[in-house]
Order: structure tokens, then C-alpha cells, then sequence
């Protein structure tokens, strides 16, 4: 049962995986959680409130219904003003809460617990005079207090010098406990008032004094020991009076604050008073009711107020909205997981996404309201789905595309925002939007995808129109602003798309295939500064992009990662053998250094990677190339030298490679480097060769958490020695090949 639940949980984790601090894939805190929520109260707000702007006629008196379709439109005829009820009780309520509980402070009751310990300090006083013994003193306090004092309290009190003035500083630190106040807190009573603090109230000489104290600042019985020990070290009482103070002044203490249902009332009712009423008007001319759109509650009240006459509340069919609506955020929030999507989304890309939602769905509702020429004219042509669904698809991936496009268009429905035909069109606009981008590279595909997108829409605003059997004469209309919506769309996704990709620091294709180009200036920069590493890079990225490409990883991804991953070595090229012709800056310096230096590249990496603004998959692909291995050589040596050598000083600073890519691109980094000193490498050399560095970072736990499978190291091997034994074939000899040549 708790797999299955761990497994549900990692599927929503891009979503609720925010709401209090993240401690794995389900810790809640604020931030992404309250965009999902804010989207859903928009969807509500966009149900019920959306503006309709329609043609219509003056107003006459008619009966409504909330949720019917008005047969006519109601204009108001004069300016009136009202008193929102429902607003005005909220606003009530919430002036009630935040009024605190009233507790009374009693005097009495404070008095009466001074003077029983005064009895009890004159009592000791007078014992002491009489230079009794101890045995006699604690038996005298039995017979006075049986059972209340400790006999380890008495007796160090009893055996003390200055017991006369411990006697009197306790009666001070208890005369300060109880001026604090012992609150007597009532089982029930208090949860109509503010739930975070009380109010005390002191009567003194005919004068009221409220004092508001927070809950987790009231005294209690519970809290005696607490409050006793926190008096006497901060006041100026002896030190021998705080070991004793605990056991010497609770059996004193007592409850002097008590709950005032009578006071606590009188401020709820001062309270009320205080609270003005939540006005709204209507002005004159303001369209109140539009034909052919559903009653809302607030059309309602404004006809009321106008005295015109209408039908009560139905409260039935937003109620049912409103869980329509849940409903569909909680299968959009599942259907967003890793399960489905395929990776986990960032916290950034889930604002993206509800504010994405919130603006399309308010965006249906005010589309819902616009006067259309035509009247089969589908309000979902007057919005930008299919941009929506090709920003998403290229921004997250096609299966989070395909997701939000089944939900966003079927959200506006279950909201009232979309009829049928609407609803149609906007499932085939987005989703055309998603699959017009498939195989997309270059930005000006954009622009082919924006015109596969204005046919299938024409094609679906066609059958729309086909199935209404609306009239041929009202065709031209609608298909023409069915393609113009995709044409638009795409266009609008080419000048949006870079604001996004930077915003998100996304790895989407197009900026991939940027990045990858020879000819930046990065890369430009490397090659001058360090040509070894940079024939490496080359070399190391048609390794890892046959083999990503072999076992379904991202190939562009993993290019890219392998093109950039030894950026950090331009500082200092001279210490990386590639770069190094006969001589060797490592001869001189001893094997630490050597090894902070050859390290230190993983760091240089990532902060020049940071600044230039790569993506996040391309940093971690930097920051993970050596994962934490040793490096072996330097070790070997420092071994040689010294008696005692750490491996952790020899160790790459970063982790594990955390994905396929990742890993691909440490094992090609790693084979290409070892393959440089391999003499004669014929095919079957290099099988064996490869296979021995793959598994010797299989062996040192470097792939355990990148969910590489045997078959996918197994491929990548084949992958490996094909690009090779092509890279080499030169120096392979074939038996043939030498017996011709003899």
C-alpha cells in the first residue's frame, strides 16, 4: 500500500510537491501550490463573473432564473445603489474572529496565593528564630503542608545561611508570576474568536486595562515550572533560590485569569456595530442581463435592486462547476507527474503553466461575451490555443502539450465559457499546435507549423460549421478568422518563444541547435585557447550523441553537454595533456597540486556555464562529467611519495551523473581520453578496451544513479566502438591488409 501511495505521490510531485518545505518529492510550500490554487479561484472567478458584452434591447420587467438563459437583454434605467449581503455577512464574520476572547483578571485570587505563602514563609521564619532542628522544622511543615514540599527542597532551604532572604526573594518571583497572569483556559467557548491570541482585562482603582496576549505566551498551570524558572533567572534574586524556586513557589501558584463570556460578548457586539455594509451600485445604462447568456446570482441582486422582478437563487449548478472544476485540476496536477510527462516539472515552469491557465481561461469568458457576426461563430477562435499548446510543447515536451490542451479547452466548458463548437475547435486547434511541432529544429519551422495549424483549424471550423448546418453565405467568415488565429499563432510563438527560453533557462531544440553550432563564440574561444580540448569535445560529442541517440536518450542534449563540457579548461590549458606537445607543467609540481588543478576545471565549468546562461541539462552535464571518481594517475603517485594519502584530496568535487545524458557523456569522455593511448586499435582491442572502462565506472558506483540498464551499456559499448573503429581505421590492421603489403 505505501509503494503504491509513494508512487502516486511521485507522479503529483511537480505540483504539490511545494507546500511547506520539500523534503523528497511531497513536502507543500507556498509558491507553486498557490498557483495552482490561484488558477483554479480564477476558473470560478472566469464561471461566474466573466465579462459578456452584448447588443440588446431597454429594459423590461421579466422573470429570471439563476442559471437559465436570459430570452431578452435588461438595461438599467436609472443609477441605484445596494447593499451586497452576502459580502457584507463575510466581511461580518471576519471582523467577528479577529475580535479575542475577554479574560478577567482576578485580584482576589492573587492575594489569596501571596498570603498563603506569606503564612508559610512566617512560619519557617519563626522555626528558624527558634533554632529548631531539622528533623523538627520538616515536621512542623508536614504538619502544616503535608505531602506538598519535597524533604531534598526543605532541607537545602532549612541548611541554608540566607534562608531569611531566599524566603523573601521567593515571595517576590511569586508576586511577579501571578502579576503575569495564570490563564484558566475553558474546554470550550473560545473558537468563535481570534484563534491567535486573548485579551486580558484588569480592573485597578476604578481604571480597565486590556492586555493582548498571544496564545503561545500564556501562562498556565501546565506551564508553571516554565514560567517560575524564566522569573527568577532573569531577576535580581539569589542563586540559591533557583534550584529551589520550582518546588518552593508552585504549591502557591494558581489560577488568577479566567474566561469572561460576558465581557468577550460585548466586544463581539462593539465589534459588529463597527462593520459597514458592503455597497454596490448599477449604474444607468449598464447591461445587466444579456440574451442568450446564463443568470448569474450577481445579475440577480442588481435586478432586485432595480425592482425587477426575478426568481430565487439555484445554487445547484455552481456548486457543480465548481467540483467540475476540481476535478479537472486534480487530473491535470496527476497527469502532469513524471509518470506521464516523463520528468518532473521545475517550479518556474508550473508559474509558467498557471498563468498560462489563468489568462486562458479568463480569456474564454470575455470571448464568450464578445458580439460574433455570425452566430455558429466558435467563441475558441478569438484565442491563442494552439500558441498555448506549441509554447508548451516546445517548452515542456508534446505529452505535457497534449495534457493542458485536454484540459484548458475542457476546463472553459465545464465553466459555461464554451458551447460544444468552441469546445471542438479548441481540442483541434492545440492539438494540432502539439503535433505540427514534431521532428521542429529551426525557428522558421515555426512558420510551417503556423500554416499546418491554419489548415487544421479551417478544417475544423468547416465541420463545425457543417454539423450546425449553418448557411453557406456565413462560411467565408469564420474560416477566414480560423486561419488567421494559425497563422498568428505561429507567429506569435516565434517572437515569444526566446523571451521564455531565457526566462525558463530552457534546453527546447531551437536553442539547443544554437548552441551546438561550431562557430559560437564560446566554442570559437576554445578552440583558439585550448585546440586539444577542443578536438576532444568534437570527438567526445559524436561519441555520446550515436550513443544517446542508440539507447533513446536526448542526442541534442547530450551533443551539446559533450561540446561544452571542458569549458572550464580554457583558464588553463597548458596542464591538460590534449593540449600539451613536450612538455609537461606537471613535472614541476608535486601530485596535489597537479590534482587541484586538473579538478578545478569541473568548478571553472559551471561558472562560466552559469554566465553565459546555459541551460540547467547542460550545466549538470558539466558539473557531472567526472561525477566523484578519483583521479587515479596523481593518486598513484602522491602514493609513491607519501606515507599517508587521502583519496577524497584526489577526488572530482562533483556527484554522480543524475541522467542517461549525463552518464553517456562521462563514459564517451572517459573512452576517448583512454583510447588516445591504445597502440594498433583494432576492432577487437577496442570492444575489450571499452567494456573494461565502462564497467571500471560501473564497479566505482559512477552510474548508479543515472538508470543506465546492462542492455544500455551494452549498446553504448557498440555505439562507442563503431564511431571509433571508424575514427581509427587508419592505424587498424587487417591480416590481409599485411600479407599485401609484404
Amino acid at each position: 500500500m505505501n509503494v503504491k501511495l509513494n508512487k502516486i505521490q511521485d507522479s503529483i510531485s511537480p505540483f504539490i510537491g511545494f507546500f511547506g518545505s520539500k523534503t523528497g518529492s511531497s513536502g507543500l510550500k507556498p509558491g507553486p501550490a498557490f498557483a495552482v490554487v490561484a488558477t483554479f479561484l480564477l476558473a470560478l472567478v472566469a464561471a461566474f463573473f466573466g465579462p459578456r458584452f452584448t447588443e440588446g434591447s431597454p429594459a423590461k420587467k421579466v422573470e429570471f432564473e439563476v442559471g437559465r438563459i436570459a430570452e431578452r437583454d435588461v438595461i438599467a434605467e436609472r443609477t441605484v445603489s445596494f447593499i451586497d449581503e452576502e459580502a457584507t455577512r463575510i466581511r461580518r464574520e471576519a471582523q467577528e474572529r479577529l475580535v479575542p476572547a475577554n479574560f478577567r483578571y482576578s485580584s482576589d485570587a492573587t492575594l489569596e496565593s501571596i498570603g498563603s505563602f506569606e503564612r508559610f514563609s512566617e512560619i519557617s521564619q519563626a522555626l528558624f528564630d527558634q533554632k529548631v532542628s531539622f528533623d523538627a522544622y520538616w515536621l512542623a511543615v508536614q504538619a502544616e503542608y503535608p505531602g506538598i514540599f519535597p524533604r531534598l527542597t526543605v532541607e537545602s532551604l532549612f541548611r541554608n545561611t540566607a534562608r531569611g532572604r531566599i524566603l523573601d526573594s521567593a515571595g517576590s518571583a511569586l508576586r511577579v508570576v501571578l502579576d503575569g497572569g495564570i490563564c484558566s483556559l475553558p474546554d470550550s467557548g473560545l473558537d468563535g474568536f481570534n484563534p491567535d491570541a486573548i485579551e486580558i482585562v484588569r480592573v485597578s482603582s476604578g481604571r480597565v486595562q486590556r492586555e493582548r496576549i498571544l496564545f503561545r505566551s500564556i501562562s498556565t498551570l501546565d506551564k508553571a515550572d516554565a514560567r517560575i524558572r524564566s522569573v527568577v533567572s532573569a531577576g535580581p534574586y539569589p542563586s540559591a533560590l533557583g534550584p529551589l524556586a520550582s518546588n518552593l513557589l508552585k504549591p502557591f501558584i494558581s489560577e488568577n485569569v479566567f474566561f469572561s463570556a460576558e465581557d468577550s460578548a460585548l466586544r463581539l457586539e462593539e465589534a459588529r456595530s463597527r462593520v459597514q455594509s458592503v455597497m454596490k451600485s448599477v449604474v444607468r445604462g449598464e447591461r445587466i442581463i444579456r440574451k442568450g447568456f446564463i443568470v448569474s446570482k450577481e445579475d440577480i441582486l442588481k435586478l432586485q435592486a432595480l425592482g425587477v422582478a426575478a426568481s430565487p437563487f439555484a445554487p445547484a449548478r455552481f456548486l457543480g462547476i465548481a467540483l467540475l472544476l476540481v476535478l479537472f485540476c486534480i487530473l491535470t496536477v496527476f497527469l502532469s507527474g513524471p509518470r506521464f510527462v516523463g520528468r518532473e516539472m521545475k517550479s518556474e515552469e508550473i508559474y509558467l503553466v498557471a498563468a498560462m491557465a489563468a489568462a486562458y481561461l479568463l480569456g474564454a469568458a470575455f470571448a464568450n461575451g464578445i458580439h460574433r457576426p455570425v452566430d455558429a461563430f466558435p467563441s475558441a477562435v478569438f484565442l491563442p490555443t494552439s500558441m498555448l499548446s506549441m509554447l508548451l510543447g516546445i517548452l515542456l515536451g508534446p505529452r505535457a502539450a497534449f495534457v493542458f490542451v485536454l484540459a484548458l479547452p475542457s476546463a472553459a466548458f465545464a465553466s459555461g465559457s464554451f458551447d460544444t463548437s468552441s469546445f471542438i475547435f479548441a481540442i483541434i486547434a492545440g492539438s494540432a499546435g502539439a503535433f505540427a511541432l514534431q521532428g521542429a529544429e529551426k525557428r522558421m519551422d515555426l512558420v510551417r507549423a503556423g500554416a499546418m495549424v491554419a489548415i487544421a483549424q479551417t478544417t475544423a471550423a468547416a465541420g463545425v460549421l457543417l454539423v450546425g448546418n449553418v448557411p453557406a453565405e456565413e462560411y467565408l467568415v469564420v474560416l477566414f478568422w480560423a486561419a488567421f488565429n494559425g497563422f498568428a499563432c505561429g507567429m506569435a510563438v516565434l517572437g515569444l518563444l526566446p523571451v521564455f527560453e531565457h526566462a525558463l533557462n530552457a534546453a527546447t531544440p531551437f536553442r539547443l541547435i544554437e548552441l551546438s553550432d561550431l562557430n559560437s563564440a564560446v566554442l570559437k574561444r576554445l578552440l583558439t585557447a585550448a585546440p586539444g580540448t577542443f578536438s576532444h569535445s568534437v570527438t567526445v560529442a559524436n561519441l555520446a550523441e550515436s550513443a544517446a541517440r542508440e539507447i533513446g536518450a536526448n542526442s541534442l542534449i547530450t551533443r551539446v553537454g559533450a561540446y561544452y563540457h571542458d569549458i572550464g579548461k580554457m583558464d588553463q590549458p597548458d596542464y591538460f595533456v590534449e593540449n600539451q606537445a613536450a612538455y609537461n607543467r606537471h613535472d614541476e609540481i608535486q601530485p596535489r597540486l597537479s590534482a587541484t588543478v586538473i579538478k578545478s576545471h569541473v568548478k571553472a565549468g559551471i561558472e562560466k556555464a552559469v554566465k553565459l546562461g546555459l541551460p540547467t541539462e547542460v550545466v549538470e552535464i558539466i558539473a557531472e562529467h567526472h561525477g566523484n571518481s578519483v583521479i587515479s594517475w596523481f593518486y598513484n603517485e602522491a602514493m609513491k611519495r607519501e606515507d599517508q594519502v587521502n583519496a577524497d584530496d584526489f577526488s572530482y568535487p562533483g556527484r554522480p551523473p543524475h541522467s542517461r545524458e549525463s552518464a553517456v557523456v562521462m563514459l564517451a569522455d572517459t573512452v576517448e581520453a583512454a583510447v588516445r593511448t591504445l597502440k594498433k586499435p583494432t576492432v577487437s582491442r577496442l570492444d575489450k578496451f571499452v567494456q573494461e572502462l565502462i564497467m571500471a565506472k560501473f564497479d566505482q558506483g559512477q552510474l548508479s544513479e543515472s538508470d543506465l540498464t546492462f542492455r544500455d551499456l551494452e549498446t553504448i559499448k557498440n555505439s562507442f566502438v563503431r564511431v571509433l573503429a571508424g575514427h581509427y581505421h587508419s592505424r587498424i590492421e587487417y591480416p590481409k591488409a599485411r600479407e599485401a603489403v609484404r
